[in-house]
């Protein structure tokens, strides 16, 4: 007797052409033994689906049969064991019951007899663990065994098991499964509804389906309401319920109530960590626990598929496991926000005193946080980039929670983020959520220099209006308590000036913040501002006196990044007096104070220097590989300073045939800057 058991194939089946494809792949490999193959992946992913879909179009390798078994991890009912399974397989391969011996062991040694040399397919659906599948694999190398699981079952790689993990589908690919079920056209009259409503079952099949089912027993029933049935997120797992025959919720509830104590709560809370990933010591914070034991349960919430991780130490929740997480209330909930909140403002702390050393700090954990954490400022800084928007995710929840404190201290220290990397669209939200926090708070100093730190984003994005207002509150309030603030809100001033060619005004400006500086005793600040008049001086044509001033700065200045700008107006300096010889050596000795700092639209701002020298020079091919490096350095940030090294590449090609040079009317370097004392 052939035995024939697997259930059909599905009706309804999109998508999956990659597993599919290496599924295939591995059944033309394996010709001399035995195919093991886990598919696992989260509840209701379409694991079985595959799994069928994949057996029943291979069917003819199987001459002698497949057989088939449901193992129950996640049933209502008890899940079944090898000694059972056994004597069904048996019994479905024609051995008379009373010919199947009653122990395990008897049976799996007929099991192998029977099996021995037979080209068949096993499939064991939902398994519970590598111990309740390993008492059950023939020995045949002509067979294939295919295991599908919402565990990994990592311990079957032992047994030479090859692994497939079933993620959720595309929008694409939900789109198409609506489509097989509601109908073509019904979809493509509400195109954009379609998307959206793909988008929030989170490309699970189970949801698809629930949802398409729904829309099929309602054909007047427009996609456009069911979205706004499922926007609300606290109500979208209970519409995902179909009369209560197949229900979303019901699917995860099954994985959460066999987790052990620890393992809920880590689901619980980190499913209200403030961004949409998170790292292990996040995961701890929210736990109030010790890193390693944290460890260890996230690893098992990922064997588990109950996470996804995305990389070294980097976790995820897909979009309906983290609201049935949500739904599953627990009452540290709000101080484990608080927690991670917290965690990441000392971390930011800790990094922006590496990143820029030196620089005055109000927020009061600046005296407490050790800054052991990173060893540089590049390592700083790239912790800051990584963990970007956590941190404003951890801000916004901070402001929705009502803690002020922690909202505009979480702002002041993400500064060296900003300055050095820009993203200015997270700048400006920060800041003004910061200086309204400042402001209630009763921290006029930490207003003030929000204010100017987001003075600086303003200019650098040409609100040069909104830059004055936020300005001059600084100047109208910060008063002799506060000369710190006042020097930079009139270096700020001296740069909005300086944008609108009045260059007089920002001359005037950049002295007097030297003043302020002065009387306070402020060397650094002293060297920045000088700074700033050596800058305006090259603007207003007077070189060689800039060239004095920035050489008088230079001295003023211990930080690497703070000389290594003053060498780059210096090299402005020498290059509209004509010397392009001290310019590049100038350029030169930046390019390598800069290269492993991490400041990389600094380093951008060198390339766009060393283009300009190289255009004077008549070297255009040099020029534009130097615009191209500069381009480099910002990546996919949006900066302003991308579309002026962008204009004049293109002005290089515009010119490349003329006899002279092309030299920018407007130099694209120092149009931005971002020093805030």
């Amino acid at each position: 007797m052939v035995p024939h058991q697997l259930p059909s194939a599905p009706r309804v089946f999109v998508s999956r052409h990659d597993e599919l494809t290496e599924l295939a792949r591995w059944l033309g490999e394996e010709v001399d033994r035995q195919l093991l193959v886990v598919v696992s992946g989260p509840a209701g992913v379409g694991k079985t689906s595959l799994a069928l879909r994949w057996l029943h179009d291979a069917r003819t390798t199987f001459p002698d049969g497949q057989l088939y078994v449901d193992l129950g991890a996640h049933s209502q009912a008890e899940a079944a064991q090898p000694n059972e399974v056994l004597e069904w397989f048996l019994g479905a391969l024609g051995v008379e019951p009373d010919l199947i011996p009653p122990g395990l062991a008897q049976r799996q040694a007929l099991f192998r007899s029977v099996t021995a040399d037979k080209s068949f397919a096993i499939l064991f659906d939902d398994a519970a663990s590598a111990g309740q599948v390993r008492p059950l694999l023939p020995a045949s190398s002509r067979c294939v065994v295919v295991v599908t699981s919402r565990w990994r079952l990592s311990p079957l790689g032992v047994d030479g098991a090859r692994f497939i993990e079933v993620g959720p589908m595309g929008v694409a690919a939900s789109v198409e499964l609506l489509e097989q079920i509601v109908g073509e056209q019904r979809l493509s009259d509400e195109a954009e509804a379609a998307e959206e409503l793909a988008a929030l079952c989170g490309g699970l099949p189970i949801a698809l389906r629930v949802i398409g089912a729904r829309l099929s027993r309602r054909p007047r029933r427009s996609l456009s309401r069911e979205v706004v049935e499922l926007r609300t997120e606290s109500r979208r797992l209970s519409n995902m319920d179909l009369d209560g025959s197949t229900s979303v919720r019901t699917v995860l509830d099954m994985s959460y109530v066999e987790l052990a104590p620890r393992q809920q709560k880590l689901y619980r809370l980190t499913a209200w960590h403030p961004g949409t990933s998170f790292g292990v010591e996040a995961a701890a914070a929210m736990m109030n626990d010790d890193i390693g034991e944290v460890e260890d349960e996230l690893d098992d919430l990922i064997e588990k598929n109950l996470l996804t991780e995305l990389g070294d130490d980097r976790f995820r929740f897909h979009d309906l496991l983290r609201l049935h997480a949500r739904g599953q209330d627990d009452p540290e909930r709000e101080d484990a926000i608080r927690r991670v909140v917290e965690w990441y403002r000392d971390r930011s702390v800790a990094a922006d005193i590496v990143a820029i050393p030196g620089r005055p700090r109000v927020g009061p954990r600046y005296h407490v946080v050790r800054t052991g954490a990173f060893a540089t400022r590049a390592e700083a800084l790239g912790w800051l980039e990584h963990e970007r928007d956590n941190l404003v995710h951890a801000l916004r929840a901070a402001q929705d929670f009502g803690w002020l404190d922690l909202v505009w201290q979480m702002c002041e220290a993400m500064w060296a983020l900003f300055q050095r990397r820009h993203h200015y669209s997270d700048w400006v939200l920060t800041h003004e959520l910061g200086i309204r926090a400042a402001q209630e708070c009763g921290e006029p100093v930490a207003e003030a220099r929000l204010r100017n730190q987001l003075a600086v984003a303003l200019t650098n994005l040409g609100r040069v209006d909104e830059a004055l207002r936020e300005l001059r509150a600084v100047l109208d309030h910060a008063g002799e308590q506060d000369l710190g603030s006042r020097a930079t809100a009139l270096v700020q001033l001296g740069r909005a000036h300086r944008t609108r060619g009045q260059l007089d005004v920002a001359l005037d400006c950049f002295r007097q913040a030297v003043d302020v500086e002065t009387r306070q005793g402020r060397t650094r600040g002293i060297g920045l501002a000088r700074r700033r008049v050596g800058e305006v001086l090259i603007d207003m044509g007077r070189a060689d006196d800039a060239v004095c001033e920035l050489r008088e700065c230079e001295a003023l200045l211990d930080d690497g990044v703070d000389k290594a700008r003053v060498w780059m107006f210096t090299a402005r300096a020498h290059l509209a007096a004509g010397r392009h010889r001290d310019a590049e050596e100038l350029l030169d000795a930046a390019l390598v104070a800069l290269q492993d700092s991490g400041s990389s639209a600094h380093l951008a701002d060198v390339f766009v220097l060393k283009a300009e020298v190289a255009e004077r020079h008549g070297t255009v091919e040099q020029a534009r590989d130097q615009y191209r490096s500069a381009l480099a350095c910002y990546g996919d940030s949006v900066d302003p300073s991308v579309e002026r090294i962008q204009t004049a590449l293109a002005a290089l090609d515009w010119n490349q045939d003329e006899s002279a040079p092309h030299v920018p009317e407007q130099q694209v370097s120092g149009t931005r800057e971002c020093e805030c004392r």
